[in-house]
């Protein structure tokens, strides 16, 4: 059956789509669409694309016309053939047509326990433990096997993009410290080590008399600091890196945390036998302040007295234990009430006027109170470094690749009395 309308719009369909196989027959092999000019009122590639895509969209809307007509002309063509077999009689039981063969779902619904399910006949049998079913329960089909997960389709689940790192300690302490760069393999400084001060009143020299100014006396003794290097690598495959996406992301932030957090212990608690760097706790010439019998917060006062007197420092921070920390928040005076603030605000995160930063890189029971703006610093001679490569071992011929991650410092501690450990917290 001829439909003119389906025609026609079959016809505007084609010529769209001949009229883009000619602007990409002309763009060539690279799609160069600087190079049509056959689009008129266009002179650049930026507007042969724009005219692609609005033929491309006219060309979807043509498609759906064209469903819609077919879907139209089958219609019609199903009615004239449904017509013409009413009319030879093959649908009164003649054999003049086919066999019209039945769905599985017509099957089911003229079989006998469909009927009875509806036509609510054996409403109050008894199932075979006794109890009374409803016709819902009536539905009497043989099935053998049922289509479920297990001899079905399993549901997919596809696995996000998340990835949830470990609880691992941050990195609490190095930001604190100040930050320089040295180019040399140590960092070398003076220290004043002997400050003889001999300065007094003197009178003014006369006949006879002279005003001798007393001599006061300096001395210095060279300290250096040598530059270490923290560093840790990971195998990984060839496969890893190339098919998961964001592996490589991944790695070169998880391993320079990894160097970060060890070095953040070191500035702390380095024991200073090479390799290691030697953090502030083994210090030689650090004050110390026990606790005894003192209140937390009292011994903590003390070791700030004793930066300011024997140091001759300014204080900067107070690092201390988490559950140190916990502890003296929790203190309440004799009425019941919290020192430290209220339970349901934030509370104030200092003591004695100097901040607090909670460290893991502490013993739980030591608290360290320090200088640390004017009398520390940390020196880096090569910055955080991550570099992957396939020649370690036999990397090369197993198809793995090292990826490595590295940093070499200095750490310094110009005045160990500007620096007290709290002990016995």
């Amino acid at each position: 059956m001829s439909f003119p309308a389906l025609k026609e719009a079959q016809g505007r369909l084609d010529a769209k789509r001949d009229e883009v196989h000619a602007i990409f027959n002309e763009a060539g092999p690279e799609l160069d669409l600087s190079k049509v000019k056959s689009v008129s009122g266009v002179s650049d590639a930026k507007g042969v694309a724009s005219h692609i895509r609005a033929l491309n969209d006219e060309m979807g809307d043509l498609q759906k016309e064209v469903d819609d007509l077919m879907a139209v002309q089958k219609a019609v063509e199903d009615s004239t053939k449904s017509v013409d077999r009413r009319e030879n009689g093959s649908e009164n039981g003649d054999q003049a047509g086919p066999p019209q063969l039945k769905t599985a779902g017509q099957l089911f619904v003229e079989s006998e326990s469909y009927k009875k399910l509806y036509s609510y006949e054996g409403i109050g049998r008894k199932s075979r433990n006794g109890s009374l079913i409803g016709p819902e329960s009536m539905l009497d089909v043989e099935l053998k096997t049922v289509m479920s997960t297990g001899a079905g389709w399993a549901p997919q689940a596809v696995r996000t993009d998340v990835v949830i790192p470990s609880a691992q300690r941050p990195v609490q302490v190095t930001d604190l410290i100040p930050s320089l760069s040295t180019t040399q393999t140590s960092v070398v400084f003076m220290e004043e080590t002997t400050f003889t001060n001999s300065a007094a009143e003197t009178l003014e020299s006369v006949q006879g008399t002279p005003g001798t100014y007393p001599e006061s006396a300096l001395a210095f003794t060279e300290r250096t600091s040598a530059v270490r290097k923290v560093t840790t690598f990971l195998p990984v495959t060839d496969e890893q890196l190339e098919d998961i996406p964001g592996a490589q992301q991944y790695l070169d932030s998880r391993l320079p945390f990894m160097v970060q957090q060890r070095l953040d212990g070191q500035i702390v608690s380095g024991d200073g036998t090479s390799p290691n760097l030697r953090g502030m706790v083994n210090v030689v010439g650090i004050s110390t302040q026990a606790r005894g019998t003192d209140a937390s917060p009292d011994a903590i006062l003390k070791a700030i007295v004793k930066v300011r007197v024997t140091g001759r420092a300014v204080p900067s921070a107070v690092l201390i234990h988490s559950t140190d920390w916990q502890n003296i928040r929790l203190l309440k005076d004799a009425n019941g009430n919290y020192i430290w603030g209220s339970p349901s605000t934030a509370g104030p995160e200092q003591i004695w006027g100097l901040p607090v930063a909670q460290t893991e890189t502490l013993t739980a029971g030591t608290a360290l109170v320090a200088d640390l703006l004017r009398y520390t610093a940390l020196y880096t001679r090569r910055g955080l470094n991550v570099q992957v490569s396939n020649s370690h071992s036999t990397f090369f011929v197993e198809g793995k690749q090292a990826v490595r991650a590295d940093v070499r410092v200095a750490f310094v501690v110009y005045r160990p009395a500007a620096i007290c450990t709290v002990t016995g917290l």
